[in-house]
């Protein structure tokens, strides 16, 4: 369940003020259709999640397991680090808007989880853990659970959360956890 929870936990927290969030702050704004949105965004994570997971599973057999809890540790670390630089929201006009919310949704999430540090998340959490569906899974839910409050109120969450105090606090929280997973792996 370690899988799971630090999957989950890492990228719906990784995802605080993140390039995806304002991708979805524009479809939730361009399309009236939610649930395609949302379908959207579960197609795309799941399907860069899996190869990134799978990759990372791959990559895990080069890897001493001596290295695990420094490799997972650093990369909650790094990405602590990471979160301390604002995203932008590159979406503007595409020409995949014409084919509707559903596979814009698709296509943008897709696109814009490539190289992003939830994408290098996935990849190191599935080489630290075997469970590699579990990493899928908890991976796929952090990000509807990042993403899905944004396309039903974003403009409302937004007004009221400061993303630099949010970004703030989930640098904190990842500190933390790349500290904890470091120390708990030399005990």
């Amino acid at each position: 369940m370690d899988a799971l929870l630090y999957s989950f936990t890492g990228v719906a927290i990784a995802e605080i003020g993140d390039k995806t969030q304002l991708l979805s702050l524009f479809l939730a704004a361009r399309f009236r259709s939610r649930g395609a949105i949302i379908a959207g965004i579960l197609v795309a994570t799941l399907l860069n999640h899996a190869a990134s997971a799978w990759f990372g599973a791959w990559v895990a057999q080069f890897i001493p397991a001596s290295w695990h809890a420094w490799l997972l540790g650093g990369s909650f670390i790094a990405v602590a680090l990471w979160l301390l630089i604002p995203d932008k929201d590159d979406s503007g006009e595409s020409e995949v808007l014409k084919y509707g919310a559903f596979a814009a949704s698709c296509l943008l999430f897709f696109v814009a989880e490539i190289g992003d540090k939830t994408q290098i998340a996935t990849v190191l959490l599935a080489a630290v853990y075997p469970q590699t569906w579990l990493v899928i899974i908890g991976t796929t839910l952090g990000m509807l659970a990042a993403n899905v409050p944004v396309v039903f109120a974003g403009r409302w969450i937004l007004e009221r959360l400061p993303l630099a105090w949010a970004r703030l606090a989930a640098c904190a929280v990842f500190m933390l956890l790349g500290i904890g997973t470091i120390v708990a792996g030399q005990l």
